[in-house]
């Protein structure tokens, strides 16, 4: 009687025989045998599509291939390793005709060309039910078709609707003829939502309709332009304030003076989404100084244009606004100052200053200027540009003023001798005093 461990041991090699058997067999079926010599397989793939290139060419040349009387699909029976065919999916199957080389219409045969997505599979042979593709080739129709823009939505109280832009206004349309004599109206439709408050611009679809407003298949219907851009401009009329810019300085301050724009407000009307967050309209600019340094009970009067943002019209009829302005607190005078020193004495040089005193003038309030005295007043001659000089020269100063808000007049220069420091005189000895007789001796 057999033991337990004897059964076993003959179960496992029953086992690794089977196993052995089947890695021949697939082996053999997949890679070739042990041989070398592979065993071919053949397998039939139904239906596979026919991929038509450069259609584009057919329409510039006034022709398009018809459905009808082309062959659309193709048989193919590849031949190849078991295993080879196993891996492979009709998706990875292409066939492609090229139609660079149809230049009449009518029916007609061309090369098509079978290849796959992954170049392993190039290794298969195949059979096919047809040798080259028929094509049914006819000569354009063509048509010039308005394009219109249907609304759809509501513009919010206070805005107003301009007229509706396409960026095409009419598109040329090529088929057969009964895929185009049906066709009435090219439409877009814009929707603009509800309670719209600035200008809506979208790129639409265009779509196609027949006599009784029903929609046509696009299918045969070929179009130089699918789409068009539509622009429907919300506009809004507001009141603008008119200002101007003014330029400042010490001693003149815009609160010192007395000015009125007129017009003060204009009504435009233009793009929402301009006006929207917009509330005044700039004229320019106006320097201060312009209206020089003494108060007057006359107003200096300066005319601006009135230029509107493009979309914009100006509702008011105006097209110029003036400022009127002048001065009601100022006032000038003439301080004298000894206070001027010099900066940026260059090395090895030494400076001195032969201007004793100037005449400066000031404007600004009259509470302002009356405060100033001469120690309120420096001026500074800078020496910077003067590293390699030697000898007197006159020499712009700047003048500072230290209290208030003061204004100066004018352009100041000052006299500076400057000299290298080993041409400094030497300072003069005291004289000795003088020797006489003795009084205590007479």
């Amino acid at each position: 009687m057999e033991n337990k461990n004897t059964g076993h041991r003959k179960a496992l090699y029953l086992l690794l025989s089977v196993l052995v058997a089947v890695s021949i067999w697939l082996f053999s079926e997949l890679t070739g045998g042990v041989n070398g010599t592979p065993r071919i397989r053949e397998q039939e793939f139904r239906d596979i599509p026919i991929e038509y290139l450069q259609e584009g060419t057919l329409a510039d040349r006034g022709l398009m291939l018809l459905e009808d009387g082309t062959d659309m699909t193709i048989d193919l029976k590849l031949q190849g390793t078991r295993w080879m065919l196993s891996c492979l999916d009709r998706s990875q199957i292409r066939v492609t005709a090229s139609l660079m080389n149809v230049v009449n219409a009518g029916t007609q045969t061309i090369n098509y060309t079978v290849s796959y997505t992954d170049r392993q599979f190039y290794a298969l042979d195949y059979e096919a039910n047809i040798s080259s593709a028929t094509v049914n080739v006819s000569e354009l129709y063509s048509r010039s078709i308005d394009v219109n823009c249907e609304l759809v939505g509501t513009v919010a109280d206070g805005f107003t609707a301009g007229q509706v832009e396409l960026s095409h206004s009419s598109i040329e349309v090529r088929g057969q003829a009964e895929d185009i004599d049906p066709i009435r109206a090219a439409k877009v439709t814009l929707d603009i939502g509800e309670d719209a408050e600035e200008t809506v611009s979208q790129e639409l679809e265009i779509q196609y309709y027949d006599a009784d407003g029903n929609i046509l298949d696009k299918s045969g219907i070929h179009a130089d332009i699918e789409n068009v851009r539509a622009t429907m401009p919300v506009y809004m009329t507001k009141e603008l304030q008119l200002t101007v810019s003014f330029t400042e300085a010490p001693g003149a301050r815009l609160r010192s003076t007395d000015y009125k724009i007129e017009p003060l407000t204009i009504t435009v009307s233009g793009d929402a989404t301009l006006l929207k967050n917009m509330e005044t309209l700039n004229l320019g600019g106006f320097n201060l100084l312009d209206l020089g340094t003494n108060a007057s009970e006359n107003y200096t009067t300066t005319y601006y244009p009135i230029i509107l943002p493009d979309g914009c019209q100006n509702l008011s009829g105006v097209s110029r606004a003036s400022l009127k302005i002048r001065f009601t607190d100022i006032h000038s005078t003439t301080v004298t100052t000894n206070n001027i020193t010099w900066k940026n004495l260059p090395e090895g040089r030494s400076a001195e200053i032969l201007t004793d005193s100037l005449n400066i003038q000031i404007f600004g309030t009259a509470a302002n200027v009356t405060a100033v005295t001469s120690d309120h007043i420096s001026v500074t001659a800078d020496l910077a540009d003067y590293s390699a000089a030697s000898g007197t020269y006159t020499i712009p100063a700047a003048v500072s003023i230290s209290i208030g808000d003061v204004g100066v007049i004018g352009e100041y220069q000052v006299q500076v001798t400057i000299r290298e420091k080993e041409e400094e005189p030497p300072e003069s000895e005291e004289p000795p005093e003088p020797q006489g007789e003795d009084p205590a001796e007479e």
